[in-house]
């Protein structure tokens, strides 16, 4: 019996501890949800952005995921990036969106290596309501990403086209060209565009030889090396990017060919800037990795914050740098360059 009392005496006590504690969850709570609030993200969680490049090693790419970073930041925003590893790597990028969409990532800032190749995991993640941006380089059909801020990268080419073939001054081309990768859109596009600025098409027995590189240096100079043991009767070499001219222009260099042969570039990197001031390659087409991380970054913040979408492709600019002007081509010097350079 007095076990039973004192039971009973003590159900209220019981009673007001529990109220209680659960009065102090719920202060806890409420208190939580206003710390983990801020400016860009939703139900108290941060606003975080997925970057996919193409690899983590090229200086452009480099650049890109820093400038993203940076603007993330100063958002209140957290960027997680990824790539492949190396250029061309489809399956890779895949993985990587794939990732980034089972963290919830309010956007997806993508460098898509193939115009098709990752089209079904973009259309998974617009599905899941995360915002699909693709930086540099098109998918194909372009809609498959709600925006595409990038350098149109055919006109890049044909830049670097009319002037290679304005620098022959009448001279008969015998070319050799520096691709990146079968199934890259953008080695496609550059490779097209050259074509066209310069003149000739596939096929043309002005070309002398064609390589694909992954758009890296090393790569790069064998191949300009294994190309010259077949022919070294050549005078211009286009290359997709500025560690492909590097490459090339050292294979040509050990050949003591580099006054016979003019090289051309795009990317527009400082180092890029410095060879073409220091005669390592003639001319570069600068694109501009920043603007498209900045623009990128800055349109999945709005979404979050509005809701509010991007459409459509913006050119973030192409301009042809060199210290050896060609008459009807505008460009501008290398000290132009090297103060608006990126890297």
């Amino acid at each position: 019996m007095t076990h039973d009392r004192t039971a009973r005496d003590r159900t209220p006590q019981r009673r007001r501890r529990a109220a209680l504690l659960m009065a102090g969850t719920l202060l806890l709570g409420a208190a939580a949800c206003g710390e983990g609030r801020n400016s860009t993200g939703e139900g108290g969680h941060e606003l975080t952005i997925g970057l996919v490049t193409k690899t983590e090693t090229n200086p452009y790419f480099v650049t890109m995921s820093k400038a993203a970073a940076a603007v993330a930041k100063k958002n209140g925003a957290k960027l997680i990036a990824l790539s492949g590893r190396f250029d061309g790597d489809n399956e890779g990028q895949v993985a990587a969106m794939e990732s980034l969409i089972s963290r919830r990532v309010k956007g997806i800032l993508i460098t898509p290596s193939n115009g098709t190749g990752v089209l079904s995991t973009i259309a998974e993640a617009r599905r899941q309501g995360i915002l699909v941006i693709a930086l540099d380089s098109t998918t194909q059909p372009p809609s498959a990403t709600d925006a595409t801020y990038a350098t149109d990268n055919v006109q890049a080419g044909r830049l670097q086209g009319a002037y290679l073939r304005a620098a022959l001054a009448g001279r008969p081309p015998k070319v050799i060209m520096l691709d990146g990768t079968d199934d890259s859109t953008v080695s496609e596009q550059r490779h097209d565009g050259f074509l066209k600025g310069f003149g000739i098409t596939n096929g043309s027995p002005a070309i002398r030889g064609q390589a694909n590189t992954n758009g890296e240096r090393n790569p790069a100079q064998t191949a300009m090396e294994n190309l010259l043991e077949r022919t070294s009767d050549i005078n211009t070499v286009y290359t997709i990017n500025e560690p492909v001219a590097g490459g090339a222009s050292a294979a040509i260099a050990a050949r003591g060919l580099t006054r016979k042969v003019t090289i051309g570039s795009i990317d527009g990197g400082c180092d890029g800037i410095r060879d073409v001031k220091s005669g390592m390659y003639a001319a570069t087409v600068m694109q501009f990795p920043v603007t498209m991380a900045t623009r990128g970054v800055d349109a999945v913040v709005e979404y979050a914050r509005s809701g509010k979408k991007p459409h459509g492709f913006s050119d973030t600019g192409t301009v042809l740098i060199t210290d050896k002007p060609v008459d009807g081509l505008a460009s501008q010097n290398t000290d132009w360059g090297l103060k608006h350079c990126w890297g």
